[in-house]
C-alpha cells in the first residue's frame, strides 16, 4: 500500500483591550471590502486563539491577500469589525494604528530586505523606526539571528544569501519588535521544497518556543499540512470550509477544499480510473477515514461483517496534527444486488466516508 502522504516574548496587550476577548489575538466579524463592484472579501468572520497556527488557503484572487492587509491596517474594509488583543482597528485613525502595528510582525514572499543595509541592521529596522538605542537593537538582533540559526551572517548583506536565508532574516526581523501576531503572506511560494520545509520547522519552532499567534496565508496544502492547527478555506471572498487540518483533510466537503488537497491526497490511478462505467462486475470504492475510526481494524472488521473477497487498489494512511488520515480504494465484486449497498452501510457505521466512483468490468 501507498503511503502518500528561550527566548520570552510575552509583550503587554494594548492597555485598553476588551478582556472578554483576551485571548483572542485575531477576531474578524462580516468584514467585507470591494473594489467598484467586486467583493474581495464578502463577509468572513474568523477567530485566531493565542499561540494558535492558523491557515487561510485558496486560489489566486480568493481575497487572501485583501484579508491580510485588512489585519495589518493597509487596507480599511467597508464593514464589519476587525479586533487585534481586542481593539477594532477597523476604527483607528493613522495615528492610533502605528502603535497596534508593532503587535503585528510581518513576513513576505519576496523577503522585502534592504539591500543597503546588513542581516543585523535589516533585523534592527522596526526597532530602530521605534527610536531604541543602538545598543538595544544590536542585542535583540543578535538574539534573533540565533534564533533563527543566523549569527554568523549578521555582518554580510543580501546579496550574499540564499532565498532560505533571506527568508529568516525577514523572520527574524519580523519578530524584532515582539508581536503578538505574526502574518505570513506566501512566505515559502519562492523558495524550493527543501527550503519550505526548513522554514516550515523554524516557523513551528518559534511558535512552540514563544507561544506566538501565526496567521499564514498561502495557496499551499502542504503548508498547511506541515505547520497549521486549523484551516479556513477560502473563495470568491468568503470562507467555504474551516476546521481543524485533520478533519478537513480527512472529510473536505467543499469542491475547492477538495480541490487544493487533490495533489496531495491518494486519488485512483489513472488507467483504473478511465474504465469507469455506471455498471460492471466490479465496484470501485474510495474510502476515507480518520482519527479514531482509523486506529481500529477496519477491513478485518468488514470481512467479518460482509463476507467476500476485494481487492485493495491504491491508498494511503497519513498522519496530519497526530491523527491518522487514511484513503482507500477497494475494488468490490458486485456479486449481488445489495453487496455492494451492505458494504457501504457497514463501512458508514464506522464513520467511514465512502463513495462508489464506479464499475469496472472485472478483467481490467
Amino acid at each position: 500500500m501507498t503511503q502518500h502522504f528561550a527566548i520570552t516574548e510575552a509583550g503587554e496587550p494594548p492597555a485598553k483591550a476588551d478582556p472578554q476577548q483576551a485571548e483572542q489575538v485575531v477576531r474578524l466579524v462580516d468584514v467585507k471590502r470591494r473594489f467598484g463592484t467586486t467583493p474581495a472579501i464578502d463577509g468572513i468572520s474568523l477567530s485566531v486563539g493565542k499561540g494558535e497556527v492558523l491557515g487561510i488557503i485558496g486560489r489566486s484572487g480568493a481575497g487572501k491577500s485583501t484579508l491580510i492587509r485588512c489585519l495589518n491596517g493597509l487596507e480599511r474594509p467597508d464593514s464589519g469589525q476587525i479586533f487585534i488583543e481586542g481593539r477594532d482597528i477597523a476604527q483607528l485613525g493613522e495615528r492610533d494604528l502605528q502603535p497596534l502595528r508593532r503587535r503585528i510582525g510581518m513576513i513576505f514572499q519576496h523577503f522585502n530586505l534592504l539591500s543597503a543595509k546588513t542581516v543585523e541592521d535589516n533585523v534592527a529596522l522596526p526597532l530602530k523606526i521605534e527610536g531604541r538605542s543602538k545598543a538595544e537593537r544590536r542585542k535583540r538582533a543578535a538574539e534573533l539571528l540565533e534564533l533563527v540559526g543566523l549569527s554568523e551572517k549578521a555582518k554580510a548583506y543580501p546579496a550574499s544569501l540564499s532565498g532560505g536565508q533571506k527568508q529568516r532574516v525577514g523572520i527574524a526581523r519580523a519578530l524584532a519588535a515582539r508581536p503578538a501576531l505574526l502574518l505570513s503572506d506566501e512566505a515559502t511560494s519562492a523558495l524550493d521544497p527543501e527550503t519550505t520545509r526548513s522554514i516550515l520547522v523554524l516557523l513551528k519552532d518559534i511558535n512552540r518556543q514563544l507561544g506566538l499567534t501565526v496567521l499564514l496565508v498561502t495557496h499551499e496544502m502542504e503548508v498547511v499540512r506541515s505547520i497549521a492547527d486549523r484551516v479556513a478555506v477560502i473563495d470568491t471572498g468568503r470562507i467555504v470550509e474551516e476546521g481543524p487540518v485533520w478533519s478537513v483533510f480527512a472529510d473536505p466537503k467543499s469542491q475547492i477544499t477538495q480541490s487544493l488537497l487533490g495533489g496531495i491526497r491518494p486519488q485512483l490511478p489513472a488507467e483504473i480510473a478511465v474504465l469507469l462505467k455506471p455498471a460492471g462486475k466490479e465496484a470501485i470504492l474510495r474510502i476515507d477515514v480518520a482519527g479514531e475510526a482509523a486506529r481500529g481494524p477496519l477491513l478485518s472488521d468488514l470481512v467479518a461483517e460482509v463476507p467476500g473477497a476485494f481487492r485493495l487498489i491504491h491508498g494511503g494512511v497519513d498522519h496530519v496534527q497526530s491523527q491518522p488520515v487514511a484513503s482507500l480504494f477497494l475494488g468490490v465484486p458486485a456479486i449481488k444486488a445489495d453487496h455492494v449497498a451492505r458494504i457501504v452501510e457497514f463501512l458508514k457505521t464506522r464513520n467511514a466516508r465512502v463513495e462508489v466512483l464506479g464499475y469496472v468490468t472485472g478483467n481490467d
